[in-house]
């Protein structure tokens, strides 16, 4: 009954135009929206696990003996884990100034990023994006993509061509919503600070999270960019600077 209640309302907000999709596309998609809410962290784990293989057959990975591999190797030298997350390191050479983590301690730093920051300020970088996923923001943003991609499997069932070809790459399209979901003012400012934690904790220099802040300020103003959601990168550093004072 929860199912079909739950197809109901996708119907209704489709426009009523469910009628004209195939019944097994729709239970599927009524399914998966039920789901979305329920995804276990066994479950978010693996979904990771395979968005992130996704992404490295989507991108430009930089080979382990290259100049950003060795750089990254030296970086994240004896960081194999995070509170009982078992971490795994790769650059994407992409001048992109960008870095993600997901819940099976997938860590991937781009080489914009690389570029761009301090051996201690890529390392803050990285504690921020393993607090999304410690804090539980990334299994959030997770079960929101996992939402909408039930909307998907409902269009493909209506013999649209190009909702059907989006359902067949279902896997990198999901893969890109979690890697570029936003997060919230609050989300963010928890991962700032679990980040001065995890520098704390691993003997990185703390004053290198005000300081990527900074840069970030610098480079893009109130820009969005990485790490420049609201509140804006230069507040976010004051924020932090008081936290590594106390």
């Amino acid at each position: 009954m929860k199912k079909l209640a739950m197809i109901a309302a996708l119907s209704a907000a489709l426009g009523g135009q469910a009628f004209a999709f195939g019944i097994d596309s729709l239970l599927s998609a009524g399914t998966d929206l039920v789901k979305s809410a329920t995804l276990s962290d066994s479950e978010v784990q693996a979904m990771a696990a395979e968005s992130s293989k996704a992404m490295d057959q989507q991108n430009k990975v930089a080979a382990p003996g290259s100049a950003y591999g060795k750089r990254l190797a030296k970086i994240v030298q004896g960081l194999t884990s995070e509170e009982g997350l078992k971490l795994n390191f790769k650059v994407y050479q992409t001048p992109e100034v960008n870095a993600f983590a997901m819940a099976d301690g997938t860590v991937r730093v781009y080489s914009g990023l690389l570029d761009k920051m301090t051996d201690d300020e890529v390392r803050y970088v990285i504690g921020h994006e393993i607090g999304h996923v410690k804090l539980g923001h990334s299994k959030k943003a997770m079960q929101v993509a996992y939402a909408s991609s039930a909307a998907r499997k409902a269009a493909a069932g209506s013999g649209n061509s190009v909702a059907a070809s989006l359902s067949e790459s279902e896997l990198g399209d999901f893969a890109e919503q979690v890697v570029h979901a936003q997060f919230s003012q609050s989300q963010e400012s928890d991962a700032d600070a679990y980040s001065v934690g995890f520098l704390k904790r691993h003997n990185y220099n703390q004053q290198a999270a005000p300081a990527a802040l900074r840069k970030l300020a610098a480079l893009y103003g109130n820009e969005r960019s990485l790490l420049s959601s609201h509140p804006a990168p230069g507040d976010r550093a004051d924020k932090v600077e008081k936290l590594i004072s106390q």
